[in-house]
């Protein structure tokens, strides 16, 4: 059975999916039409049900509930891997809780922009930018601030850009809990043996890509432009973890905070779907 299949040129989804790709791994007969495009891209495409297989972010995974369903498998969440407020001069929380700075984000369903919302419901005044393009335009001085992720965090303070903070860090000091980013979701529409090959599949692959760590690296250079190896593999060992592998009782719990903390905040309208596979 062939299925479309979506994620990010990013190094850490290219080290997961690099196995399935390549078929380095059992896939008990899938096979997949593949598409790679920017994360909030991908969240669009399943807000209306486009792909089959699609990485996408926690956040909008709370919009499409009904058509989705998570794996086990795949997720980027952790400790310590949140994304960044930051600004080319100092700038104060408190100047960002009061709601006047004009700030820049990655997409309005990625998961930094709820974790913005949350940390600062009056940091309204927002502009959507493809993440590569935030800190030239905090360096041009046509925004206050901008909201970070992915590899930006290895690489603003060399431009002289300023953290005003982890929103990560916020996350973890309100929660206890790691923090979901993104997650590797399949049709709840597709018959529960193809559900449940796909999130094999998907552990098999997360697992090659640890024990067979140099295999990824012409799949992973190909895709992340003109990133060094450092920050390619420091990007990977942020983002990719033992919950890729499995989510377990912990990340589960993670995921279903997040969900709630989204709710009772009205960021999220109310989810009554089963969020996990099995």
């Amino acid at each position: 059975m062939k299925l479309s299949l979506g994620f990010s040129p990013c190094p850490n989804d290219c080290f997961m999916f690099d196995a399935i790709v390549n078929r380095r791994v059992d896939l008990e007969g899938l096979e997949f039409a593949v598409h790679l495009a920017d994360v909030e891209e991908l969240n669009a495409a399943a807000l209306q049900g486009q792909a089959q297989v699609t990485k996408l972010s926690y956040h909008a995974y709370a919009h499409c509930t009904g058509r989705y369903v998570l794996l086990d498998a795949g997720s980027a969440l952790g400790r310590n891997c949140g994304p960044l407020l930051i600004s080319r001069r100092t700038v104060s929380k408190e100047e960002v809780a009061a709601g006047r700075l004009r700030i820049a984000i990655p997409g309005k369903y990625t998961t930094a922009n709820f974790l913005l919302g949350l940390a600062f419901p009056n940091a309204r005044d927002k502009t959507e930018l493809v993440f590569s393009a935030i800190e030239p335009a905090l360096l041009n001085g046509e925004y206050d601030a901008g909201l970070i992720i992915h590899e930006n965090r290895f690489t603003y303070d060399a431009k002289g850009l300023k953290k005003i903070i982890d929103l990560g860090e916020f996350w973890e000091s309100e929660t206890g809990r790691p923090i979901p980013l993104g997650g590797i979701v399949v049709s709840r529409l597709l018959p529960d043996d193809v559900k449940d090959r796909m999130n094999r599949a998907m552990r098999r692959s997360v697992e090659y890509a640890f024990a067979h760590r140099e295999a990824s690296l012409p799949f992973v250079r190909r895709h992340a432009q003109e990133m060094s190896e450092d920050v390619m593999y420091r990007h990977i060992d942020l983002y990719v973890n033992d919950y890729s592998v499995d989510l377990g009782t912990e990340g589960r719990r993670a995921v279903e905070m997040l969900f709630e903390k989204a709710r009772t905040t009205g960021i999220i309208p109310d989810v009554k779907e089963h969020l996990f596979l099995r």
